[in-house]
């Protein structure tokens, strides 16, 4: 049973296509009012398991609820509850952005009063006002990609999946959506965000799940993932080649860079170590110091298989 305060729970989903498992038993957990980000390489089965919690994919076993609804059982509640942002967009190139708005109200079944203040709101919050009333094959593809989760918020859901949305887009289009996704938790909303983009889920996210072969293979705040895994060193810029010997004997296990006056060793990024390690050093020897942790590539290379997809058997995308 999912509680109050979790928007998502899954446990064993599995899913296969001509005998390849995509989805090899997932367990996951989404607490209401916060982002969680699904990395994976191309086909690890990211886009497959929000086709199963959105509905749009049966599973072949396990158990998904979804805002407290069952995804085989109660499939219309499921429904009627979220909202989806693809990977494509599902703008009318042919429609004004108001229209398009007002397409999603009718099929919503909002009442005429209320879908006009409910276009007028959106269109204002995603700044699209001003173009409200040209064409959407017009707009830029920041605009476009706006416009398409403004779609996906006329019904009002609690939770929604976005998935792969900043797919293409510029970095400042990209940080628009990230400010306008941060809006939307601070209102309580829930998103489950699937992305390529390493960056995106450690400023968005509260907790991180990595997909590879169908499989969860690491989950958890971005903090504790990069905890997982080592990598991290220092590097000392000597002040002159002399300088340079001498770091090179007093840390045998360091790598010299004669060119760039610089010695690089191991670090766990604690100031302890980093106070320990300098102990001794002459201030002149040393004209520089540059500290680096595990960032999150670090981690999706260490516990992903393959850097890039596997095709699908079948042509299904996973």
């Amino acid at each position: 049973m999912t509680t109050r305060t979790s928007a998502i729970e899954v446990t064993g989903v599995r899913k296969a296509y001509d005998g390849h498992e995509v989805v090899a038993g997932v367990d996951l957990t989404v607490p209401a009012g916060t982002v969680y980000a699904l990395l994976g390489p191309n086909g690890a089965g990211k886009t497959t398991t929000v086709r199963i919690l959105s509905t749009l994919l049966p599973p072949d076993a396990g158990e998904a609820r979804v805002a407290g609804y069952d995804v085989r059982r109660e499939a219309d509640r499921v429904r009627a509850s979220i909202g989806v942002t693809g990977q494509f967009s599902a703008v009318d190139d042919l429609l004004t952005g108001r229209e398009n708005l007002r397409l999603m109200a009718d099929l919503g079944h909002l009442g005429r009063r209320r879908a006009t203040d409910v276009v007028e709101q959106l269109l204002e919050r995603f700044r699209l006002a001003g173009a409200a009333d040209r064409r959407a094959a017009t707009y830029s593809g920041g605009m476009k990609r706006r416009l398409d989760l403004a779609m996906t918020l006329v019904a009002g859901p609690r939770l929604i999946f976005l998935d792969e949305p900043t797919t293409g887009l510029d970095p400042r289009s990209r940080r628009e959506l990230w400010a306008l996704v941060r809006e939307l938790v601070a209102d309580g909303v829930t998103v489950f965000l699937t992305t390529q983009y390493l960056e995106e889920a450690d400023r968005l996210a509260d907790r991180i799940g990595v997909l590879d072969g169908g499989r969860l293979v690491a989950e958890g705040t971005a903090a504790e993932l990069k905890r997982l895994v080592p990598g991290g060193h220092v590097e000392l810029r000597a002040a002159d080649g002399e300088r340079l010997e001498e770091l090179v004997r007093r840390f045998p296990g360091a790598e010299p860079n004669a060119s760039a006056l610089t010695v690089t060793l191991a670090h766990d990024g604690s100031l302890r170590t980093l106070r320990r390690l300098l102990a001794g050093v002459d201030e002149d020897a040393i004209t520089g110091i540059a500290v680096r942790t595990a960032d999150l590539d670090d981690v999706f290379l260490a516990v992903t298989d393959r850097p890039c997809a596997d095709a699908v058997p079948g042509g299904v995308t996973a």
